[in-house]
């Protein structure tokens, strides 16, 4: 047969292909870590920050509201009591937001 050396070296060896590798494999990560579920790390922080905004608005318009209903009950006074703590509870509320709003992240 023929004892001469191919004109060209085998496909694994060319660095031309194996360059093309290395770019398809690292196109196929960016592509995988693209298509990832939403469920990361900082989708998990948005919904906690937002879970804890909105605990502070109902806790405080809920709280001062049942505070300022107990305080008429026994004194007497409706419904000032009621619209005095409850406007209360809603400004502790908003100051609570906006200190949590001007926290640095963690």
């Amino acid at each position: 047969m023929n004892d001469e050396p191919p004109a060209r070296d085998p496909i694994g060896e060319d660095a031309r292909i194996d360059a093309l590798d290395a770019r398809l494999k690292a196109a196929k990560e960016r592509e995988d870590q693209r298509n990832c579920p939403q469920g990361t790390v900082e989708s998990d922080a948005s919904y906690r920050i937002g879970s804890k905004v909105l605990a502070e608005l109902l806790g405080g318009i809920g709280g001062g509201a049942f505070i300022g209903w107990v305080i008429d009950q026994f004194a007497g006074t409706a419904p000032w009591g009621l619209l005095a703590v409850m406007s209360l509870g809603i400004v502790v509320a908003f100051r609570n937001i906006i200190r949590m709003s001007s926290q640095r992240p963690e």
